[in-house]
């Protein structure tokens, strides 16, 4: 592991036996021997459909599962061996589950956080009093943390989460359920505390808005295999390559060309799609006003959900986007 590395995954492994079978035939794969690093202060998506082996990974990366074959280490530590260690170092926040106590208020909750860590009481306020200033939970620290929202309990998650200051944060769909404000607020202080304090955040979701909102490096996993590990930026360079443009007609006649095809129609609006490898956007243009009487025109880039959503569906190859960042 390189001095600036948090995170240090080799060959990465892991087998469950179905119901408790011990015929090694009866096994499944969920995490097939990936292997990757984590620079400290990097705010990472960890991306991949249902089943894929993302829960897993996470698992066995704050200590919770023990790997089947490989190794890891976080922050120095083997994170079975050393869990109490590593719970120091590292914040947790599921999505689905609660780490405050349910009938508290919401300050004695941040108040027992402190103390479990031995935060000093003068520190330990002060720095409940930035995080309720930046999350908006002022108003809400006298409330048990049963009467909140969703989207209350799911700041006030983070906040517990980030009281201590851990190096880094393990982040399990934080924004599912929420509604637009309250994933902006999630947003904007996650993108505030790994700007300010460095924080390293390794971010797991199925909200791609997320991934292209916050994140410098996408990692994508299927079957149990790393399949891309790069930047959002390379994902849509390397597989990115469909093209749309949409465009309304003065006709109802369909457009029929050599360089695209019709991909949708709707009233006299068409969409065209063409591969920029192949076809400049001024050669489908030109073809299509030789043909057609156009109104308006509009090109469409492809987005991270459509591009993550033809690798999944096998339309395209995926290969790293780093030298020798994905195993197995």
């Amino acid at each position: 592991m390189t001095a600036a590395a948090v995170v240090d995954a080799e060959g990465l492994t892991k087998r469950f036996r179905r119901g408790g079978r011990r015929d090694r035939r009866a096994e499944v794969t969920a995490v097939d021997g990936i292997s990757f690093q984590v620079r400290a202060g990097e705010f990472i998506g960890y991306a991949g459909p249902n089943g894929a082996g993302k829960s897993t990974t996470v698992k066995m990366m704050t200590g919770i599962l023990l790997p089947t074959a490989g190794r890891i280490t976080v922050d120095g530590l083997v994170p079975v061996r050393q869990r109490r260690q590593l719970a120091r170092r590292m914040g947790v926040v599921f999505g689905q589950r609660t780490a405050l106590l349910w009938d508290l208020p919401l300050g004695d909750s941040f108040d027992l956080v402190g103390r479990l860590y031995a935060i000093p009481a003068a520190e330990r306020r002060a720095r409940q009093r930035r995080l309720a200033e930046l999350l908006e939970l002022g108003p809400l620290l006298a409330r048990p943390v049963r009467t909140l929202s969703l989207g209350q309990r799911m700041r006030a998650e983070l906040a517990a989460a980030v009281l201590p200051r851990p190096r880094l944060l393990f982040l399990d769909e934080p924004t599912i359920g929420l509604d637009v404000v309250a994933k902006g607020a999630v947003r904007a202080f996650l993108r505030e505390l790994n700007a300010t304090e460095g924080t390293t955040v390794i971010l797991t979701t199925h909200d791609l808005d997320d991934i292209a909102r916050l994140c410098s490096r996408l990692m994508i996993i299927d079957t149990g295999r790393l399949i891309y590990d790069g930047t959002v930026e390379g994902l849509l360079a390397t597989f990115g390559t469909t093209r749309v443009l949409v465009a309304d007609l003065a006709g109802d006649d369909r457009p029929e060309l050599r360089r695209a095809r019709l991909v949708r129609a709707q009233g006299r609006r068409c969409w065209l799609a063409f591969d920029r490898e192949h076809v400049s956007a001024p050669e489908v243009i030109a073809e299509l006003l030789a043909r057609h009487e156009v109104r308006d025109l509009a090109l469409e880039e492809p987005g991270i959900e459509d591009v993550v959503r033809r690798i999944y569906r096998g339309e395209v190859a995926p290969r790293p986007g780093r030298a020798g960042a994905a195993g197995g």
